[in-house]
């Protein structure tokens, strides 16, 4: 695989990422790296929201084949899935790991390791899945990583429930960001995770990535080197405003911006405690999604399409 010149590479040989570790690493001392600003002394063991200490823990690592287009390629996306979560949506897919902490503590050694061993898959990218809480920890393992030749571009893969304070920690390392907008309105963002401040939060967020990154760039063979991609999800009864959504984004980002407007929602974990929640958007919401992305100026949609995840 031909080395990209990667963000984090250049923050590494300047310096720079070591100075934002030690930055980040502080910001644990009395947790404000997230929105919920729980301001706990995770370095003394103390958990908030996230119920992650000092140590990150992850629950999978993969070359994944269900991301979006740009990502896979023919070697599939290098994706790490933390443990844990900042946002917690009640009906998450991952509820065994994003509310019940399967998975497992490792060292900045051990995740450097591991991003190392799917750049050397044949992975076009280290995507981290869910990173928000674990900024720190990532930023200690890149900083080895990159030290013994990772060379592959960074997703950042979040929830957009993202503080921009610590998102500019990120600047000039994070090739890739990959967030969702997933509510517009406040009150379902409360009964879905108790944020009734997502969409606020996220508005500021995507605006601070796209500032960092810019729209999707890719390379000639159509792969991802650096840019701005974001998801949203369907949900049943509208409840995402995706139109709403969809104008921001053209509106405030950019009509070039790569969107991926995703059907697979289902009702899982707790998701029955709402009954608007508990039902399935069918294929009559998922075109009407479209169909408002298109009437917004966007253009550049991901296409749907089955895969596999090679273990």
């Amino acid at each position: 695989m031909k080395p990209y010149a990667v963000a984090y590479q250049q923050a590494f040989h300047s310096g720079v990422l070591a100075d934002r570790k030690n930055i980040a690493y502080e910001h644990l001392r009395t947790c404000t790296l997230c929105p919920r600003q729980c301001k706990v002394d995770r370095l003394a063991g103390e958990t908030g929201f996230c119920k992650t200490g000092e140590m990150a823990r992850i629950a999978s690592f993969c070359p994944h084949f269900g991301e979006e287009a740009p990502l896979v390629g023919a070697n599939g996306s290098g994706t790490i899935f933390f443990t844990h979560c900042n946002l917690r949506c009640i009906f998450c897919q991952n509820f065994d790991i994003s509310h019940e902490g399967a998975g497992q503590s490792v060292t900045p050694a051990q995740l450097a390791a591991t991003m190392l061993h799917l750049q050397q898959t044949g992975c076009h990218n280290i995507n981290l899945v869910t990173p928000s809480h674990v900024v720190p920890q990532i930023l200690a393992a890149l900083e080895i990583a990159a030290a013994d030749g990772l060379h592959v571009p960074l997703v950042y893969n979040s929830s957009g429930y993202d503080f921009v304070t610590t998102l500019k920690l990120l600047d000039g390392i994070v090739d890739i960001y990959m967030p969702d907008f997933k509510f517009w309105d406040s009150e379902v963002a409360r009964k879905a995770c108790e944020a009734p401040d997502y969409p606020e939060i996220a508005r500021l967020a995507l605006l601070e990535m796209h500032r960092q990154v810019g729209n999707l760039e890719c390379d000639a063979d159509g792969i991802a080197t650096r840019g701005l991609l974001i998801r949203h999800l369907v949900m049943p009864q509208g409840l995402a405003g995706t139109e709403r959504i969809m104008k921001f984004i053209a509106d405030q980002i950019s009509v070039d911006s790569y969107v991926n407007i995703m059907s697979q929602y289902r009702p899982c974990g707790r998701a029955e405690e709402y009954a608007e929640l508990a039902e399935y958007p069918d294929r009559a919401d998922f075109n009407e999604a479209h169909k408002a992305a298109r009437k917004a100026g966007l253009h550049r949609l991901d296409r749907p399409r089955h895969y596999f995840v090679r273990r």
